[in-house]
C-alpha cells in the first residue's frame, strides 16, 4: 500500500515537473519573441516582398506590417503616370515606365537605408530590374540601346544600396494570378495577356534561383488564403520567425 502511494506521488510529481518545465520554456520563448520584436522594430532591418502581379504582395505586406509593427512601403502603381498607357501599348511605353519604377524604387531604398526601424517593402528594386524590365526586353518591348542604358543606371544605383535582410517570395501559378487580378478589378490590369504573366513567372524563378544573392523565404501561395484564414497567416509568420531568429543575434540588435 505504502509503495503504491509513493509510486503515485512520484508519478504526479514527475508530471507536475514536466508541465512546469514546459510552462517555463514556453513563457521564456514568448518573452524572447516579444523582446526580439521590440528590438527588431527599433533596428534598421529591411524586409522585401517579391511576387508576380496578383500574387498577394500588397495584402501580405499590410498584414505583416500590422502583425510585427513594421513600417510598410508600397509600390506606387496608381500614381504611375505611364501605367495606363503601358497596358494599351506595351512596346511604346515599356522603357519610360521601367525607368519611372527604377527611379521610385531607388528613392525608396535610399530612404530605407536612413531608417532606424524595420521596414517591409512591397516589391524591391532588384526584382523590378531582373524580372519586369528583363521580361520586357526579352519580349522585344525594349530596344538593345534602351536596355543597356537602363542597366547602366541600375549598376550605378546598386552600388549605393543594400540587399533586403530577408526577401519573401510569393510563388504562384498563372491561373491563380489571373483569378486574383480579376477579383481586385483594376481596369488597367484586365488587359494583361496570359503570356505576359507566364513570362514574368519564368523570370521570377530565374531571379530567385540564379540572380538574387540574398536570403530568400519562398512561399507557395496557390493553396493559401492568409487574408481570410488565420491558420494560413500563422503558417507564414512561423516561417518568418524561425528565419529571423537565425539571421540576427539578439545581442547585436
Amino acid at each position: 500500500m505504502t509503495s503504491h502511494i509513493v509510486l503515485n506521488f512520484s508519478l504526479y510529481t514527475l508530471i507536475f515537473v514536466q508541465k512546469y518545465i514546459k510552462y517555463i520554456v514556453l513563457r521564456n520563448f514568448s518573452l524572447t519573441l516579444h523582446n526580439y520584436n521590440l528590438k527588431l522594430k527599433n533596428h534598421n532591418v529591411y524586409i522585401g516582398i517579391a511576387g508576380n502581379i496578383g500574387s498577394g504582395k500588397t495584402t501580405l505586406t499590410e498584414m505583416l506590417a500590422k502583425h510585427y509593427k513594421w513600417d510598410p512601403r508600397y509600390e506606387a502603381v496608381v500614381e504611375n503616370p505611364y501605367m495606363e498607357d503601358y497596358y494599351k501599348d506595351i512596346q511604346r511605353w515599356s522603357f519610360a515606365m521601367e525607368v519611372y519604377f527604377l527611379k521610385e524604387r531607388f528613392k525608396d531604398v535610399l530612404g530605407i537605408a536612413q531608417a532606424d526601424h524595420t521596414i517591409i517593402q512591397d516589391r524591391t528594386l532588384h526584382e523590378g530590374v531582373f524580372v519586369f524590365t528583363a521580361n520586357n526586353y526579352a519580349q522585344g518591348n525594349i530596344s538593345d540601346r534602351d536596355f543597356e542604358t537602363y542597366m547602366e543606371l541600375y549598376e550605378l544605383m546598386v552600388e549605393k544600396v543594400k540587399l533586403p535582410d530577408l526577401m519573401i517570395y510569393l510563388r504562384s501559378s498563372v491561373s491563380h494570378l489571373v483569378e486574383n487580378i480579376q477579383k481586385r478589378g483594376r481596369e488597367c490590369e484586365q488587359k494583361i495577356h496570359i503570356e505576359y504573366l507566364r513570362g514574368l513567372n519564368d523570370k521570377y524563378e530565374d531571379f530567385i534561383r540564379n540572380k538574387y544573392k540574398g536570403k530568400v523565404l519562398t512561399i507557395d501561395v496557390d493553396n493559401l488564403d492568409y487574408k481570410n484564414r488565420p491558420e494560413d497567416f500563422k503558417f507564414i509568420t512561423d516561417k518568418i520567425d524561425s528565419i529571423l531568429f537565425g539571421l540576427f543575434d539578439l545581442n547585436d540588435l
